[in-house]
Formats: structure tokens, sequence, C-alpha cells
């Protein structure tokens, strides 16, 4: 949006007004168009502190030549590198409910000189919306709106009492803070702010970058920047609404303990005495049931399809309810029938938890969940098969540079998954890679259902099995997986798991940990919700990217980089320490 009000929706012109933008302001005069009011002696106490670096919007290439396309045609560099945006991908993945691995977003900075020469860059998010994809409304959405544009100062020197204060002092003049994050790869903090609607430069968002970890000063940010629920207006009703959910987790359990999603048909509409017919259940306790479930979008209501029974009600199943069927490809349904089964009940004890640091489930079973597992052979098959319900996450591993180098050599290479369940993980990478070997430490119930998988799979044969605990992990290997295991513990057990992997590995190898990351910003998040379900179920927790960082170091290895999964999940990959 340009000053004067008028939106850009082509993004040729969205990036030279940003480069225009860049090229002719510096910090004495864009500070008085963010906050109206700043002037006279505070503006010349502040501009010194900070300096303008940058102006940031979002754009939507058809592809990687077009981007190009459009960087030279601004003046810009067309060879300047890009790198995976996570922050960025991550916030549209929140406001469009979109998977993350739908959302391919690089950064690129290409250099751009102030009206001094001072070294700038214009900060570009791409992401790639080829003509026809179903990316459009959310491209049309966000340049329309404009979430991601905005304007970046950098503090001179990263002292914290400047900080504090310069935070004071955009707050005084009308600046909201709107979340933040500490960056452990830059040692960089982050602080975002939405500036006054009564700007004059057409950018709202500003960021506040410093350098260096100043945790303190982000944690006083966050608790002071808005939290409101779009329903905050009506609290007794949204209240009522968050009060029901353990409604929802059982209606879905009945729905696929019923065997409905299987009984019904995605395409055509099913009436209620018929779908009652096939599941031996009473016909208006059934339409009860599908109703409210037609308000979560799992069934959809057609009445005009039946015609012929009387103006009976009729479903279908939708998309998100096919994820239940017991006979898809990636069926939910285990995970259903786990969460209303042993861990909701476990979860009647949160209180419990919360009071003594007990799990909750230790509580009401009378033992953890891993030996009350081992005991009951139909417990622990379901327990199984919900982990690899949530296998989706795994889609991408197999692409991973590490196992596409691993993959690569001339000769075989090993990945040890550990404590590697029934073997969904290894089977996916085995059977992408027919030249990897695999070997599998488990349990040894859990490693007989995982042999029988990976022969089901066809790479059985280049399977190795070991039955054991992480102090078994086996030597020698190429890379080292560890999927959701470490938010099972406390951070002392993590320390002794991840040191017998670094025992075990050989100076070249890699390890891959898969977890979900709690957010920097506090920004709603699965892994918030799974830090609580982990800390009543078996005491463990779900952790910042940071705190891994540090856990890995403890050990002897090092966090290299991060890469993002489907269902806001990451692998993190760690080598040994030089």
């Amino acid at each position: 949006m340009l000053p004067d009000g008028t939106t850009l929706t082509d993004d040729t012109a969205r990036l030279r007004a940003a480069v225009d933008f860049v090229r002719e302001h510096d910090t004495a005069t864009l500070l008085p168009l963010l906050l109206p009011g700043l002037r006279g002696p505070e503006l010349e106490s502040l501009a010194p502190h900070c300096r303008f670096a940058h102006a940031g919007l979002l754009l939507f290439p058809t592809d990687p030549q077009d981007l190009r396309r459009r960087l030279a045609d601004c003046g810009l560099a067309v060879d300047t590198p890009s790198q995976p945006s996570v922050v960025v991908r991550e916030r549209l993945a929140r406001r469009h409910r979109r998977d993350l691995a739908e959302l391919d977003v690089r950064i690129l900075r290409p250099r751009v000189e102030g009206p001094a020469g001072e070294r700038r860059a214009v900060e570009v998010f791409a992401l790639a919306v080829p003509p026809h994809s179903d990316l459009g409304a959310l491209a049309a959405h966000e340049r329309a709106r404009g979430h991601e544009a905005h304007l970046a100062l950098e503090l001179e020197h990263p002292d914290p009492l400047v900080l504090r204060g310069l935070c004071a002092v955009l707050a005084r003049h009308g600046a909201r803070p709107d979340g933040g994050g500490y960056n452990p790869h830059e040692d960089g903090t982050v602080l975002y702010f939405i500036t006054p609607a009564a700007g004059a430069c057409g950018y709202r968002r500003l960021e506040l970058y410093t350098p260096g970890d100043h945790r303190d000063a982000l944690d006083d940010h966050l608790r002071a920047a808005p939290q409101e629920h779009p329903d905050a207006s009506r609290p007794a009703e949204t209240l009522l609404r968050l009060l029901t959910g353990a409604w929802t987790t059982q209606a879905l359990a009945a729905f696929a303990r019923l065997g409905l999603p299987d009984a019904m048909d995605p395409h055509a509409a099913t009436s209620t005495g018929e779908l009652a017919r096939r599941t031996a259940t009473r016909p208006e306790n059934l339409g009860t049931l599908l109703r409210y479930l037609t308000m979560l979008d799992v069934v959809a209501e057609h009445a005009e399809d039946a015609e012929d029974t009387a103006g009976e009600e009729s479903f279908r199943l939708t998309r998100l309810g096919a994820l239940l069927r017991a006979d898809s490809p990636d069926t939910m349904r285990p995970l259903a029938l786990m969460y209303a089964g042993p861990f909701y009940r476990s979860f009647a004890a949160l209180d419990h938890t919360v009071r003594t640091g007990q799990p909750g489930f230790d509580h009401l079973f009378g033992e953890n969940h891993f030996d009350h597992f081992a005991r009951d052979p139909e417990l622990a098959d379901l327990f199984d098969r919900s982990m690899a319900a949530s296998s989706r996450m795994f889609e991408p591993l197999p692409a991973h540079p590490v196992i596409t180098a691993a993959a690569r050599t001339s000769t075989p290479r090993t990945v040890v998954d550990v404590a590697g369940g029934n073997g969904e993980l290894l089977g996916r990478i085995l059977t992408a890679h027919p030249g990897l070997r695999g070997t599998l430490l488990e349990r040894p119930h859990a490693v007989e259902a995982a042999r029988r998988a990976l022969d089901s799979a066809g790479c059985g044969a280049r399977c190795d099995y070991r039955s054991g605990d992480f102090a078994d992990v086996p030597h020698g290997g190429d890379v080292y997986v560890l999927s959701r295991i470490l938010h099972d513990w406390d951070d002392d057990r993590c320390r002794e798991i991840l040191r017998h992997c670094a025992r075990a590995m050989p100076a070249h190898a890699d390890l891959l940990v898969i977890e979900r990351l709690l957010p920097a910003d506090g920004s709603p998040s699965l892994a918030t919700a799974w830090d609580l379900h982990m800390m009543c179920n078996v005491g463990g927790r779900e952790r910042r990217a940071e705190h891994y960082a540090r856990l890995l170091a403890d050990a002897g290895l090092e966090l290299l980089d991060r890469t993002p999964l489907p269902l806001e999940a990451y692998v993190l990959h760690a080598r040994k320490a030089r």
C-alpha cells in the first residue's frame, strides 16, 4: 500500500515501491512517519541508536524464473542467494490453515543503497504460485492485506537498556507489541510491533532487531502482546464451546468405533436409516451424532439426495471424515481410539500432575504408560498404530539432504532408527532408497511387529533388528534417527539418550531428530497442546529449538539446521561437535 492508500496488487509494482522507499528514507525521516508525534529532542536522541535496515514484502511468482525477472525489472541482483523462511511459512500456515509442506517460502535480501549510499536491503519472501494453483486465493488475500509487509530497524549496539528504552518510546507513541523471537542460528532477538494507523508511510508492521540473546526483554514484549480471542466479546459462549471439547473427542471416536466412516460414501449421500442398518445402530440416535459431526465438517448433510426415504436425513463422508476409515492408507483411526481411550482417561488427573509433577497416567493406572502398554498386546498394538497414524509428517523425510547423500554413496550406508516403533519411518526411507540398509532398535514385542511390517513392504531383507533399550544403540551406523522420542522424557534422560547415540556414532555420522517445536513467540501451535499431553501422560515435554540445541551440546553434538515437516513437526540435523 502506498502512503496515499493505493493498494498495489501487481508483484513487480509492489517490489518497485519497496525499493524506492528504501532508497529514499533514512532513520530520522522514517521514525516520524511510523510514529506521528515523535519529534524534537526525543527523535534526536532515539535516531542515533538504530538504523533503517530493510523493507520486507511477500511476493507470489509463478516460478523461480518469474521471480528473477521481477528482480531484474526493479534493478535488483537476480543471483541473490535464498534460504527457507521458517517464520513467514509458519505464519501463513496458521493464518490460512494450510499444511507447512504446501508452503515453500524462500527468503532473499537483494542489496539496495540508501540516500547517502548506506547498505540496506529489500527483504523478499517468495512463495511460488503456479497458474491455476489452489494457493491462488491465499496469494490474493495476502496481496490485498499485506500482512508480511514491514520495515526493519536494527540497534547499532546490543545494549539491553537501549532496547528497553526504545520499546518504551515505541509504546508511548502508539506502537503495539505483535510477537517476536530469538534466533539461535543468528544469535539475534527480533521484536515485532504494529504501528499506529495514523502513520504516513503505508507500512504498519515494524521489526526491531538486535544482536544477542535478550530473552528478558523478549519475554516482557511477548507478555504485552494482545491475546484477544476472536469471540472475546462473548466470553460465556466462548468458554462453553471450550468446555464441550471433550464431547468432540468422544464423538469422533464413537464415529470410528461404530464403523461409520467405512459404511459411508464420500461421493454420494446415504440415508440415516440405511447407515443405521449397516452399523447396527438406532436411526434416531445416529442422526443426533451425525448432525453434531456435521458441525465439525466430518460429514455433510444432503437431504435432497434421499427422495425415496420420505424426507429422511442423509449424509456423505467428507475428506476430513475419510481420515477415520480403517482402510485408508493415511488413516488416523488409531489416534481417535487412543485419544478417546487411555489418554482421555488420564487427562481427568491433569490437576494431579500440575500439583505433584507426577504424570496423570501413572496416577490413574498405577504404572507408566510404556509398561502398561507392554503388558497388554492389544493396547500396545493400538499405540504403535496410533504413532504410525501420524506418518504424514514423515513424507518429506526420505528427500532430506542427509538421507539422499547417504543413498548416493558407492558403498551401502545404514540408517539406524532408534526406538523405531513398527518400522513405519524406516520403511519409507528404505522404500525410497533401495541402496540403503536399515537397523531398527526397539522393545521385543515391537521388533516383531516391525519385522512383519518391513517384510510386507519388501524391505525386510535389508534390515537388521535389535531388541533393547537406549543403552543398546548400535555402533557404526551412518544416519541415526530419533523420531518423537525425546519429548517423552525430562532433560536428564534426554541427555542420556543423546549421549548413547553420540557414543555409537562414527565421526562422519548424522543424527536426525524429529519433534514438534514450541514457537518462540508464543503463537498458537500443535506443539503447545502436545506439551500438555506429554506432561500429563508420560512426564515429558515439548521444547523450543534452542532448548534442543543445548541438550545436543551437552551430549557433544551440534545442531546444524532444522527443516519443517507436515503436522507442524521439524527435523533437527545434528553431528558430533568439532
